[in-house]
């Protein structure tokens, strides 16, 4: 249902540009979401776009900070991360997810709330 790609190795300082893409009826879903997990830690959101009828709400992690952006194109079923200026601490797998009903803004960040995942995509920066 949900297929990641664009993972790999970069260096510190260096960008990566993630794709998700999803099958189904797109309609069908609402809040889009890329998520991550570092080994020995919990899986903590990158980014969320909450849908609301026809408007959008983008909400970014703290660790963004300015330097991730999410973005989707319809008429290709997929979404986007782009990453800049990656850092060691960003090295993790990274998952797409979505669901099928309306997320309250204080569920955004629980990964259980989310009912479709991408089997995720590695990434690592490092030099």
């Amino acid at each position: 249902y949900l297929e990641e790609s664009g993972g790999g190795l970069v260096q510190p300082g260096g960008s990566l540009r993630l794709s998700c893409v999803y099958s189904g009826n797109r309609f069908s879903l609402f809040d889009m979401a890329w998520y991550r997990q570092a080994p020995g830690k919990q899986r903590e959101l990158v980014v969320v776009v909450k849908r609301s009828g026809s408007d959008s709400s983008t909400y970014y992690g703290d660790f963004v900070k300015g330097r991730f952006t999410m973005s989707s194109d319809g008429a290709k079923n997929a979404m986007y991360l782009q990453m800049n200026n990656l850092k060691p601490g960003d090295t993790a797998v990274y998952y797409c997810a979505t669901t099928q009903f309306p997320l309250a803004t204080q569920d955004l960040s629980t990964p259980n709330n989310y009912g479709f995942w991408g089997q995720g995509t590695q990434i690592t920066v490092s030099s």
